[in-house]
């Protein structure tokens, strides 16, 4: 049966964008995936589903990601920005260029989706959510995998998570995150699985299922807001 409600997913051609979609469309949403080429990703066609092929880096395709929403579905109630790159070597190994390309997509695209997403959000009155995937390694660095560069974007993305969460609180529009450790997608797959157990306390491997489950229940929790959730196997809690 669907629940009427609409999410935009960004990033949502692979790995835990594509579980997101997948999660929700089960739970009966309305879901607007985009990413380069979801066209390309082999989603089952569903009259629930509409694909928007772009880069969540350019305004335009913000705009054409909510105008999709909008025209096909009538309302956006949820926007999970998953949309995300990520390149871990010493700092001063990255260039401007790279500093450069993680803010288009990390900062950019958040920037873009969600002014849409919340102008849209307000003209409707019932409130909604915003859930964006950031990093345990944003607030947990770890010797092995210096990443300091791309970390200040997702530590920015946790920050204005609650900076949001605060201003738009009196208007019932929810701004959650979660950080993942490490996680079984195609960024990890040339990594040896023995040493990413070593990176969090539990020696686990999350999948992308168990994030997406993360974003679900952000997105449904009507009193959670300003919440940045670890999926880390405890890598957050500090030393191991």
């Amino acid at each position: 049966m669907a629940n009427e409600k609409t999410v935009i997913v960004t990033g949502a051609s692979q790995g835990i964008g594509a579980a997101v979609v997948k999660e929700f469309l089960n739970r009966g949403y309305n879901v607007v995936a985009t990413s380069r080429s979801v066209s390309k990703a082999g989603f089952t066609p569903s009259p629930n589903l509409a694909l928007v092929d772009g880069d969540i880096g350019q305004a335009s395709t913000a705009e054409q990601v909510a105008q999709t929403a909008i025209s096909k579905f009538d309302s956006i109630d949820h926007l999970v920005n998953n949309a995300g790159i990520y390149a871990a070597k010493p700092f001063t190994d990255y260039t401007i260029d790279d500093f450069r390309s993680f803010v288009a997509t990390n900062l950019e695209g958040f920037i873009f989706i969600t002014q849409q997403a919340v102008k849209q959000m307000l003209s409707q009155g019932s409130g909604g959510s915003v859930t964006t995937i950031t990093a345990a390694l944003a607030d947990n660095p770890i010797a092995g995998a210096p990443s300091s560069i791309p970390m200040i974007t997702k530590g920015g993305l946790n920050a204005i998570t609650i900076s949001l969460a605060n201003e738009y609180a009196k208007d019932r529009i929810r701004f959650n995150a979660v950080a993942p450790g490490i996680v079984d997608t195609p960024m990890h797959e040339k990594n040896p699985k023995d040493f990413l157990k070593t990176l969090n306390p539990m020696g686990t491997i999350s999948d992308s299922k168990e994030i997406a489950d993360a974003v679900v229940y952000l997105a449904e929790a009507r009193n959670v807001t300003g919440e940045v959730l670890h999926v880390d196997g405890g890598a957050h809690v500090g030393r191991w």
